[in-house]
């Protein structure tokens, strides 16, 4: 059964929104993001300062594209506004994890007591703090942010060896303003 369905999503004072048929380029104090989005059967328009995502006839997949195309627009909006932050702590009980950030590479030293570094990779567009033992990952874009904190996570990875006992490792603390 088709029906119509559209989402309206609010521009907040200071975001600046221009929609060039499938891409969307969105601009605030914080800084700007552009978006390309694969919109077969959908329209995305500015009216007023709302944002209408939508499809006159829509189906359960469309519907699923209008919703998943307005959560990316409502992270983008938000992005430009205030950046999104990630905490991460790091966590050693025995051998002292030392983090030392080279331009866009990251090198952990001394993870377990291992002699070879493990290394891991800002993505552009992403901001990384090291203060101690607390890491601090903060981006514009959520999708960069969590991917370069995944990143951190993923590079200290335990294999082979029981989790319960070899706790050391970085962790996510906090994703974008939620405590976990």
């Amino acid at each position: 059964m088709r029906k119509e369905i559209f989402q309206e999503i609010e521009i907040p004072e200071g975001v600046e929104v221009n929609i060039n048929e499938d891409e969307v380029f969105v601009k605030g104090k914080e800084g700007e993001l552009k978006r390309k989005f694969k919109i077969m059967n959908l329209s995305i328009q500015q009216q007023g300062n709302k944002i209408v995502v939508g499809n006159k006839k829509s189906t359960k997949k469309e519907k699923k594209m209008i919703n998943t195309t307005a959560a990316h627009l409502r992270n983008m909006i938000r992005g430009v506004g205030e950046r999104y932050e990630y905490h991460l702590k790091i966590c050693s009980s025995h051998f002292p994890i030392s983090v030392e950030i080279n331009g866009r590479d990251v090198m952990i030293k001394n993870f377990l007591g291992e002699k070879i570094p493990r290394k891991t990779h800002i993505l552009e567009g992403v901001d990384v703090d090291v203060n101690k033992d607390i890491i601090t990952v903060s981006s514009t874009n959520k999708e960069l942010a969590g991917q370069t904190a995944a990143n951190f996570e993923k590079a200290t990875w335990i294999k082979a060896r029981d989790r319960r006992v070899f706790q050391d490792g970085i962790f996510i603390t906090s994703k974008a303003g939620k405590k976990i």
